[in-house]
């Protein structure tokens, strides 16, 4: 990965069960042409001997505040010196808590006072521990200063429970990584994109929605981070892991997208409203299952909230970017839906063909602006991503400068 390549890389490294993969994180890392040494707390300790780290790295490991081998014996500012990033995987309840509150009682937290290189770290935990209120507050005051957050996934844990928590796999953490370094074209912006389909009950068991699987959106939210957002992602109901670096929301009806959405609209720069919502809910959801008593059954049916409307009227808003999707008459469609609703952008792409849009891991948009446009793919939905971020960029840094 070039954007790694002579990159030096400080892993530190706490003590919870995942430590082990950090060793392989270490591996992977040197095989994308990073330059690593690793920092261990006691705790870590506890779980992988130094010596571990010390063979893939081929670099001694640091875990002494005073190293007096180091020059002045203040090894904890020649690293925080030396390091382009400070990475720190697994990262504990109790080390997200130390960071949180600015405390240095020890090499690893002393470093990430004392140095001026990104700092992003990759939570590892019990699902409880990183629902609790504290673990949130401590990870929102240190989004809020800027320091990364890659993960946590979901899945079985440890303990032997399933939930969010696990930290990311090595190469997840490796991407994330090199997107500390990717282009600085969005450096600092803040994104807020929509993904996925929305689900409106009709009785407990049953539901209206629609084939979005939510990729197109969770590429966009990846290719954003890789272009150095800030990225919360509002997703609908999608089986999809978080990319790394991304602040997830799950919601699961439109009017809960929508209330999501202008929760946090006003701290974004940028809205990519990818999400596929559905236009009509049920007028009353049935209590409980109904039974199937006649040959036919009518659901009366209401409008759902416009979110990407109601976003792109807001007096000060952000830059706003929709999407059409279209089974004929696409680029009428979508120019006419730019104009009504006064975006900025629109990405219209075909749905209903085979090998493109919904479900497929392909894609193609038609990219359309006032007084311009540009078509992008057919190609894999993270490329077509990539290139669409870089449009969304440039038109967004016009407005900027204009």
């Amino acid at each position: 990965m070039a954007m790694l390549q002579g990159r030096r890389i400080l892993l530190g490294v706490t003590g919870g069960i995942a430590a082990y993969k950090s060793a392989d994180l270490v591996r992977r890392l040197k095989d994308a042409g990073a330059d690593v040494r690793v920092v261990m707390t006691r705790g870590a300790e506890e779980f992988v001997r130094p010596l571990t780290f010390q063979a893939v790295s081929g670099q001694p490991v640091h875990n002494s505040l005073l190293d007096p081998q180091a020059e002045a014996a203040m090894g904890h500012i020649e690293l925080a010196r030396w390091a382009d990033a400070v990475l720190i995987a697994p990262a504990t309840a109790d080390a997200l808590a130390r960071l949180a509150h600015g405390l240095a009682d020890d090499l690893l937290t002393t470093i990430c006072l004392a140095t001026e290189a990104p700092l992003a770290v990759a939570p590892a935990m019990n699902r409880i521990m990183w629902a609790h209120p504290a673990t949130r507050a401590n990870v929102d005051q240190l989004r809020a200063r800027g320091v990364h957050i890659f993960g946590p996934g979901a899945g079985d844990q440890a303990c032997g429970e399933v939930g969010a928590g696990r930290m990311l796999e090595p190469l997840e953490l490796v991407d994330a990584t090199a997107g500390l370094f990717g282009s600085s074209l969005l450096r600092g912006v803040s994104v807020l994109i929509t993904a996925g389909p929305t689900r409106e009950p009709i009785d407990p068991v049953r539901y209206i929605t629609n084939r979005s699987s939510g990729k197109m959106g969770f590429a966009v939210a990846r290719a954003a981070v890789a272009a150095g957002a800030r990225v919360t992602l509002v997703a609908g109901p999608c089986n999809l892991p978080t990319p790394a670096g991304v602040e997830r929301v799950d919601v699961e009806t439109a009017e809960q997208m929508l209330e999501a959405v202008m929760a946090r609209v006003d701290a974004a720069q940028i809205f990519v409203a990818s999400a596929a919502v559905a236009d009509y809910r049920l007028a009353q959801v049935a209590a409980s299952k109904i039974k199937k008593s006649q040959d036919a059954m009518q659901l009366e049916l209401v409008r759902n909230p416009d979110i990407l409307g109601t976003v792109a009227g807001l007096q000060v808003g952000p830059f706003t970017v929709g999407f059409a999707a279209e089974t004929d008459d696409m680029h009428a469609y979508a120019e006419d839906k730019r104009q009504r609703k006064g975006l900025d952008m629109i990405a219209a792409n075909w749905v209903g063909r085979p090998g493109t849009g919904f479900d497929a891991d392909d894609n193609s948009l038609e990219v359309l602006w006032e007084g311009g446009g540009a078509s992008l793919g057919p190609a894999p939905k993270l490329q077509v991503a990539e290139e669409l971020v870089r449009l969304v960029a440039e038109r967004y840094s016009d407005t900027v400068q204009a």
